[in-house]
């Protein structure tokens, strides 16, 4: 008896010194996902068969960050779109917490700012969780590899949220860049800055 409370006590130390992981790492495979386009079509990872890979970018209609990187969004996408990185735009806010982050608001923002990329509303937040992400702007650079896509970079979109003429490192270009002529990406993970996400009430 003595034995086995020493045995679990072991498993019970065993598990609270195992390391929480919280969403995806550099390295990890991302897992398929379906969600709904500004447009009303269903928009999912396995679409994007003839990809060289998928430039995921959690945003939102509110904060004051995301709108700094509005237009610099925009301009990832007209460069890397035709080179096989097209970008994903996903809104990960609660409705609820963020009005001005409801789907119709997404529809008149992408229809404004003339978004030529999907701009996908995840309604139950559950791929928001998966991938790990904790603030709009959020980047994920991912790679294809074979049928599966793997995460190459994490982080922010470059080093300069406020000020775009001042920017020094080009955080999510220079993984692209990288990726495409078959080099390490120099920066494999740096810090998001933006507005955290507005998670639901549970």
């Amino acid at each position: 008896m003595k034995y086995i409370s020493l045995l679990l006590l072991a498993l019970v130390i065993l598990v609270a010194a195992a390391p929480n992981k919280n969403g995806y790492e550099v390295g990890d495979t991302v897992s398929d996902f379906r969600l709904k386009n500004v447009d009303g079509k269903v928009v999912a990872l396995s679409d994007y068969k003839n990809a060289k890979g998928v430039v995921v970018i959690f945003d939102c209609n509110t904060c004051p960050y995301s709108k700094a990187y509005n237009t610099r969004i925009i301009a990832l996408n007209d460069k890397y779109a035709a080179q096989g990185f097209p970008i994903i735009t996903i809104n990960p806010n609660d409705p609820d917490q963020s009005a001005g982050d409801s789907f119709e608001r997404m529809v008149a923002q992408a229809k404004e700012k003339g978004y030529t990329f999907p701009y996908l509303a995840d309604e139950t937040q559950e791929v928001s969780r998966a991938f790990g992400a904790t603030n709009t702007p959020h980047a994920f650079v991912i790679q294809r590899n074979g049928k599966n896509f793997i995460v190459a970079y994490i982080g922010a979109i470059d080093d300069n949220a406020r000020d775009q003429a001042n920017v020094k490192r080009r955080y999510v270009e220079e993984a692209i860049d990288a990726l495409l002529q078959s080099k390490p990406v120099p920066s494999t993970r740096t810090k998001a800055i933006g507005c955290s996400i507005k998670w639901k009430n549970v």
